[in-house]
């Protein structure tokens, strides 16, 4: 027998961080958290809502404030390899203007339309966002919990609002998602739809 929340159940949803290095596409690549990303996390988060729980991208960028703030509210962290970010392929690393030389027309369209190409020897938007979607459902229906914390990427996240707000993937692209910004996500009494609380920094 099926069973539902009486109250409604919050998710805070942010992308990590600004990392070390130049702007770079950085997709798998692992790079840290900065000084200043690691004080922007502390920031976002610094009125707390009382999670029961953290997920977050394996990679060290989201991880490792992930611990440390699932260490700092005395909560369980989980690694969830579906909320990594999208892998680049042979773009991993290289900056656009560098990518525009060699690879000119893909790189264009990518920068028009990035969930419609790609990368050389990379991995596509769709299979992207089958995997993505495919942990947002569990997640969402997932009733171990009340109030949950995401660390994720920016693509993943312009995925996930993209299906609350039945978005075309077109448009996700017009979504910024700024370094350690954040989005509440509420799920209601009945657990559907999810619905955005845009009050949020």
């Amino acid at each position: 027998m099926c069973t539902t929340k009486n109250t409604d159940r919050f998710i805070d949803l942010i992308r990590h961080g600004e990392v070390e290095g130049d702007p770079v596409l950085r997709g798998m690549t692992d790079t840290p958290l900065s000084l200043r990303g690691n004080t922007q996390m502390w920031q976002a988060l610094s009125h707390q809502h009382p999670w029961q729980k953290v997920l977050t991208s394996p990679l060290q960028r989201c991880a490792t404030f992930a611990k440390a703030i699932a260490d700092h509210c005395k909560i369980p962290v989980t690694t969830d390899q579906r909320l990594q970010e999208i892998n680049f392929g042979h773009w991993e690393g290289r900056e656009i203007a560098s990518i525009l030389e060699t690879d000119t027309a893909l790189m264009t369209t990518f920068l028009k339309h990035p969930f419609t190409v790609t990368p050389p020897h990379g991995e596509s938007p769709q299979a992207m966002k089958e995997r993505v979607l495919l942990a947002w459902q569990e997640i969402t229906h997932d009733l171990s919990w009340d109030n949950l914390l995401i660390i994720t990427h920016g693509g993943p996240i312009r995925i996930i609002l993209g299906e609350i707000l039945s978005m075309p993937e077109s448009a996700l692209n017009k979504i910024e998602i700024p370094h350690a910004n954040l989005t509440r996500i509420r799920i209601p009494t009945g657990g559907w739809p999810p619905s955005l609380m845009l009050h949020c920094h």
